[in-house]
């Protein structure tokens, strides 16, 4: 199962639950952000770990970066990386 559809299960069970959606929403006052986000999913049933959310956000980025121009030294560079925590959060309603 890939991390997108892990995050959709998460998804849902935070829109079906408040308590886990506040739980997570919480998560973006903790020190460490993605740790306490995955220890919550993992709690819930999700096996999310933080390398997961992180090279789910780095494939996306290196995949756009590759179809940009054949993805050479011509290729621009892109100001941004794909956020998957900070995506759920905004689909979430935080």
């Amino acid at each position: 199962m890939s991390i997108a559809d892990k995050l959709e299960i998460l998804l849902s069970k935070a829109n079906e639950n408040p308590e886990l959606k506040q739980k997570l929403l919480d998560t973006r006052s903790a020190k460490d952000q993605l740790s306490e986000f995955c220890k919550i999913a993992q709690e819930s049933g999700v096996d999310i770990t933080v390398m997961d959310i992180v090279n789910q956000g780095e494939e996306f980025y290196a995949e756009i970066k590759r179809s940009t121009n054949g993805g050479g030294e011509n290729s621009p560079d892109l100001e941004f990386q794909n956020d998957e925590y900070s995506i759920f959060m905004m689909r979430l309603g935080g």
